[in-house]
């Protein structure tokens, strides 16, 4: 056993989870490469706010946000559920340990390396309510910078710089969204580590290929492709 209990495969498989998050996190964000299924609709937010500053009446415009802001609230409150569970699976440690004690896959972990495995994916979760939190007020100042976009018969330069600032606010919300998302997702792989450091380095490795997935060579982003137009069926 190593530091606080945990064996050195333990800790690459800590070193490998976080070296997944990271890279994803810098392929999909910074555009490392091909551009990802994030960027290309954060293009889309600018076109949309644009098309936006044309319209004299907004009705659509901001239903759109509010579609948008209550996914959002949808996430948030859904992250406090899973920190309340965590935390409730915190509490229960013993009974946890006795009940994975007689599965058949031989289970065997000390109290302090649950605790500080749970602990992780409360953190995890913490994280995750913070970015879906945060999103959703940006949601909300980008309903507000909608409305106060002038009318299209106003001056062109004003009404460009404010469709700029309402979609620069849409994509950061939209950004912060899929930040908290993304760690829904690694929670997932996270799961393996409470059956050992081996089964956590497959799930990360097939969550991280999912995502990879669908962010580089999915239907969704052929969907965003110039054509040509399919034939009639």
């Amino acid at each position: 056993m190593g530091l606080a209990g945990f064996t050195a495969i333990d800790i690459v498989a800590m070193l490998f989870y976080a070296a997944c998050w990271i890279g994803y996190h810098l392929g999909v964000e910074h555009n490392i490469g091909r551009k990802s299924l994030n960027r290309l609709m954060h293009s889309h937010r600018y076109a949309w706010m644009r098309e936006s500053a044309g319209r004299d009446n907004r009705i659509l415009d901001g239903n759109l946000n509010s579609s948008l802001q209550n996914g959002t609230a949808f996430f948030a409150s859904t992250s406090l559920l899973a920190i309340g569970a965590s935390l409730a699976l915190l509490r229960s440690t013993q009974e946890v340990l006795t009940l994975f004690a007689d599965l058949p896959f031989g289970f065997v972990t000390t109290k302090l390396v649950w605790e500080l495995k749970t602990l992780g994916l409360t953190v995890i979760f913490v994280y995750a309510f913070f970015k879906f939190s945060w999103s959703y007020r940006l949601f909300n100042y980008s309903a507000i910078l909608i409305g106060a976009m002038p009318t299209k018969g106003s001056d062109p330069r004003e009404v460009e710089v404010a469709a700029w600032r309402a979609a620069s606010m849409n994509t950061v919300a939209g950004r912060h969204f899929n930040r908290g998302q993304r760690a829904f997702f690694f929670a997932v792989a996270y799961l393996g580590w409470f059956v050992n450091a081996y089964v956590m380095i497959a799930s990360t490795a097939a969550v991280l290929f999912v995502m990879w997935r669908r962010q580089f060579a999915s239907d969704a982003l052929a969907a965003l492709g110039e054509g040509p137009w399919p034939g009639k069926p």
